[in-house]
């Protein structure tokens, strides 16, 4: 990823969050993250945009196994048996932001940013999300990006928020 894709995605970031503040202002919500391989990236785009106290409530950075357990309830059998980069665990994290947050929706990004980590069935750029709605069910999603450390980083930010804004554009066109 050169340094124009870079900036591409950081302006396709910056137009994901310009979205989310209306919407979630229109559902009286706000957004909890809980993250590990991007280690606040998500929560600090959120709070790059001036307001975002009426929609951002706050993260979570989880990165290790027992500060998933502590401060999101994950399950350390489940991390055991699973693997914190797991659809699993991405659940649980995404719930216990909820649960200890009360925000409207939260969304957890766990994955394998590299250099190293991988294994065969976890390549490194592996990234396991969950999205947690009130009242809703959990939704989680897997995706394997390309690049090195920060291009994987980068890319997880994107992708979450934009599942986010995906899940409350599907809420608002439901009748």
């Amino acid at each position: 990823m050169s340094q124009h894709d870079a900036a591409a995605i950081d302006r396709d970031i910056a137009e994901v969050v310009k979205q989310l503040g209306p919407a979630l202002r229109e559902r009286q919500w706000t957004l909890c993250t809980a993250e590990s391989c991007t280690a606040g990236w998500m929560a600090k785009v959120c709070t790059d945009l001036p307001g975002s106290s009426d929609w951002f409530h706050g993260g979570y950075v989880c990165y290790s196994y027992p500060a998933k357990e502590q401060m999101l309830g994950v399950i350390h059998d489940d991390l055991v048996q699973h693997g914190a980069v797991s659809e699993e665990i991405a659940s649980q994290m995404a719930l216990g932001a909820r649960r200890g947050s009360a925000a409207g929706i939260t969304v957890a990004a766990t994955g394998i940013a590299g250099p190293g980590g991988g294994m065969p069935n976890k390549p490194v750029g592996l990234v396991c999300f969950g999205w947690s709605v009130i009242g809703g069910r959990i939704r989680t999603a897997s995706q394997v990006f390309e690049g090195d450390r920060e291009q994987v980083r980068r890319q997880t930010v994107l992708y979450a928020l934009q599942g986010v804004l995906d899940i409350l554009d599907e809420q608002a066109s439901d009748p």
